[in-house]
């Protein structure tokens, strides 16, 4: 099936499927108040839960019915399961919008498979979009490995890993930009919140949030390790999350839909879990913090027994976003008093930082 971007209603659903024709959703959000249409875009949010084959376990997408198209956020792994999933639980057929969080595996994984499916159209972050045709993407992440005291013969195995699109999937053609092209009628506001990713975007309706990796509750999700692909140096991470928590503590009045786990109670006690283990692992690299060659500190912490391909690159990460801190801590700290947390962390700050 070929796939354009939708110009007008979308067909009434089939028998069975729970969802109503655009005609008359539009008619019923006429006759409803603006807290009655809240609370019905509210129960209208779907979750949809499907395994994956990593490490963080299962993941959350998001159907809903906004202004009377049918929408969905991620899309889960390229798992025959999670077609499986997907062609029993959303109504395909009537799909005219997927929205991605941010291009990791677990939640765009089915996007080419959906392009083929459905006449949705997709919307990438920008900065994902970059990567599209990117030719030396690879060749300027080697050089940065290289620099961080990485042998050749890793780089040339995590290439070659790269290369199998066993952890990037190819994108789909024609796909459009979220922070650009999204339909006003949605009423989706977008906001940049890198951190997790140089491209996180969390997704903002009235008393809502879909915040993909960016806010979860009792997972440390690592900050991966990236070349910036606007300015073709390395994506400072830890840069990006500090201004990111400003974001964040903006959504405090929302309800938020995470992209793994638990349900989120409040956002404050994802960003002090968040914070807190960050803390705790910076006192352990400390007596590193001189050391520049990011191989050899791996080595030390974990007495060369840390040899998976991709976990060795996920601790890589890890160190890179704590050695950034170690060099600007009052850049979090300044970032923390702003939101009203750092009284809460000001122990675990203290300590990290030699206090």
């Amino acid at each position: 099936m070929g796939r354009s971007r939708p110009s007008g209603p979308a067909p009434a659903s089939s028998p069975g499927t729970g969802y109503s024709s655009t005609r008359r959703s539009r008619a019923v959000f006429r006759n409803l108040s603006l807290s009655q249409m809240r609370q019905q875009t509210l129960m209208q949010i779907i979750q949809h839960t499907i395994n994956t084959p990593y490490i963080v376990g299962p993941v959350h997408c998001y159907t809903a019915e906004l202004g009377g198209d049918l929408v969905l956020f991620d899309t889960g792994p390229p798992t025959a399961e999670g077609r499986r999933y997907l062609q029993k639980h959303v109504d395909l057929q009537r799909l005219q919008h997927i929205i991605v969080t941010h291009c990791h595996i677990d939640h765009y994984g089915q996007l080419f498979w959906l392009s083929e499916q459905t006449d949705a159209a997709i919307y990438l972050p920008y900065r994902d979009s970059l990567k599209v045709g990117d030719e030396r993407l690879m060749e300027r992440m080697g050089i940065l490995l290289t620099e961080m005291g990485f042998d050749a013969g890793y780089i040339a195995s995590l290439h070659d890993f790269l290369q199998r699109n066993v952890l990037f999937p190819p994108f789909p053609e024609n796909c459009l930009i979220v922070e650009q092209d999204l339909p006003e009628h949605l009423g989706i506001t977008v906001l940049n919140c890198p951190g997790h990713s140089q491209s996180d975007l969390v997704l903002v309706g009235d008393e809502w949030a879909v915040t993909g990796d960016i806010l979860l509750r009792g997972i440390f999700q690592s900050p991966l390790l990236d070349i910036d692909l606007q300015s073709g140096g390395r994506f400072r991470n830890y840069d990006a999350y500090c201004a990111t928590l400003l974001k964040l503590a903006d959504l405090r009045d929302k309800r938020i839909l995470p992209g793994h786990r638990y349900t989120v109670e409040s956002v404050d006690t994802c960003i002090r879990f968040y914070v807190a283990k960050m803390l705790q692992r910076v006192e352990q690299l400390r007596p590193y913090r001189r050391e520049e060659n990011i191989a050899a500190i791996i080595d030390r912490l974990f007495g060369g027994t840390m040899t998976e391909l991709f976990h060795v690159y996920l601790k890589a990460s890890e160190i890179v976003f704590m050695k950034d801190f170690l060099e600007q801590p009052q850049q979090l700290r300044e970032s923390l008093e702003a939101i009203g947390l750092f009284d809460d962390m000001a122990e675990h700050f203290c300590r990290a930082v030699g206090l």
